[in-house]
């Protein structure tokens, strides 16, 4: 499998971080949006901003690095921000984890997806303190089990399995992680970054977006 086209919209390709502790953000965009009526998601105004804005604002003073991992460059041009491009045919949250994994310059990454309006910088703190080096995957279990594959940070060991699973035609996440070392954190230790757990909602239907909507308003239920 060759390297993914690199976009940087003239930003240089960042060097190598050496130190164990450095992470890349990577924003998962490549989704069709399917549910949502094959809208882009990344755009979707929540409060008057776009909800790709809203999650720059997390990552930008947190990551020496991110990147977008997308179908298409020239939609987030205008962002500054270097894109990388899926090499895999099939639009999946899993193929756009390989491309992150193979355009970023750390041994770690965190990811998250384009449609997470209310991603909390704390949360995100919180769940980078419990990496270890060794670690491949590492992600929040929530209290009923259910572990969050699109809040999570994720190692370049975890490639070659991303890339053999996709080769296969499964995207189902979870299915490499019996592969590669996986740390469970649960919830509740990342709380007090996030106490209403706001940084799981994703805009997958419109009346997600509705709720999304009401809430950066102040109107919940």
């Amino acid at each position: 499998m060759s390297m993914p086209l690199f976009i940087a919209f003239g930003l240089p390709y960042p060097a190598a971080m050496n130190s164990a502790n450095s992470f890349t953000g990577v924003i998962l965009a490549g989704g069709i949006g399917s549910r949502m009526g094959h809208v882009a998601k990344a755009f979707l105004d929540i409060g008057g901003t776009p909800i790709i804005e809203r999650l720059l604002a997390v990552y930008r003073p947190i990551f020496p690095q991110v990147i977008i991992a997308a179908r298409e460059a020239q939609p987030f041009a205008h962002l500054g921000l270097p894109v990388a491009l899926d090499q895999f045919e099939a639009r999946s949250s899993l193929t756009g984890i390989h491309t992150g994994l193979e355009a970023m310059a750390t041994s770690h990454g965190f990811f998250a997806a384009c449609d997470a309006p209310f991603l909390q910088a704390g949360l995100v703190r919180l769940l980078l303190a419990h990496v270890e080096p060794d670690d491949d995957v590492v992600l929040p279990l929530k209290e009923d089990g259910y572990r969050e594959p699109l809040t999570a940070v994720y190692s370049r060991r975890c490639l070659p399995h991303i890339a053999r699973q996709l080769a296969d035609g499964n995207f189902k996440i979870i299915d490499f992680f019996d592969r590669v070392q996986v740390r469970e954190v649960p919830v509740a230790e990342l709380r007090p970054g996030d106490p209403d757990l706001v940084s799981f909602l994703n805009v997958n239907r419109p009346d997600d977006l509705d709720l999304a909507r009401r809430m950066a308003a102040g109107d919940t239920p």
